[in-house]
């Protein structure tokens, strides 16, 4: 880590509820680290009030404003970099990033994704799991890599899909454990138990399984 206290920097593009359960960790001393800075590529997100509550900096870097992805990733990219980030946590940060950008910040980029990885990449997972008749779904939390939600899993949580569920159910029950999943591995990160190693997740010295730490 680059400082005594690692300096967290948080990625939003809506509401902000896992931002605001790392932002409650980090007050009640759960998190060996500081808040540094969030950032929205939404003006219009509430994690941003959250933030400028907490007393936290908060910068909207509106992609609307960007001709292309890759000068955006740049402009974020700088901005990031002068919050000099030991860890940076996608927290719904609804955004393909590019090769360049997850390469610059490889081994401290964290994202959590709501499938049991590597089912159900990408958008629409709820239903996804609905549909297909699965009895169980769930969360992962995994480094990024530039493969999308490819990164190697840290740990992974699962939820029942009941008979009467409908995508709206089911993710209130995901993002439940969400907020208590996230802050635990942003906690391993920052206190220097978690790293990445040759595409693999290491926790306390040892490679954790594909399915990540705890995943039954």
């Amino acid at each position: 880590m680059s400082s005594a206290v690692p300096n967290i920097c948080v990625l939003i593009s809506g509401n902000g509820s896992n931002l605001q359960a790392i932002i409650d960790a980090v007050a009640a001393g759960k998190i060996h680290g500081k808040i540094a800075c969030v950032i929205s590529n939404r003006p219009d997100a509430y994690g941003l009030e959250r933030a400028e509550t907490a007393g936290i900096p908060a910068v909207c870097l509106d992609h609307k404003t960007f001709d292309d992805r890759e000068s955006y990733d740049a402009a974020l990219m700088q901005t990031l970099d002068s919050y000099a980030p030991d860890c940076v946590v996608l927290a719904g940060f609804m955004r393909i990033l590019t090769a360049d950008f997850v390469d610059h910040y490889l081994g401290k980029l964290l994202n959590i994704h709501p499938s049991l990885l590597p089912k159900y990449k990408g958008l629409n997972t709820h239903q996804r799991a609905i549909d297909n008749g699965d009895e169980e779904h769930g969360l992962s939390v995994h480094f990024v890599t530039p493969e999308l939600d490819g990164g190697p899993v840290i740990i992974q949580c699962k939820v029942p899909v009941f008979s009467d569920d409908d995508a709206g159910t089911l993710a209130q029950r995901v993002q439940e454990q969400e907020r208590h999943i996230y802050p635990l591995v942003v906690h391993w990160f920052c206190s220097g138990r978690l790293s990445m190693n040759n595409n693999k997740a290491v926790l306390d010295g040892n490679l954790l399984p594909e399915g990540g730490y705890a995943n039954d």
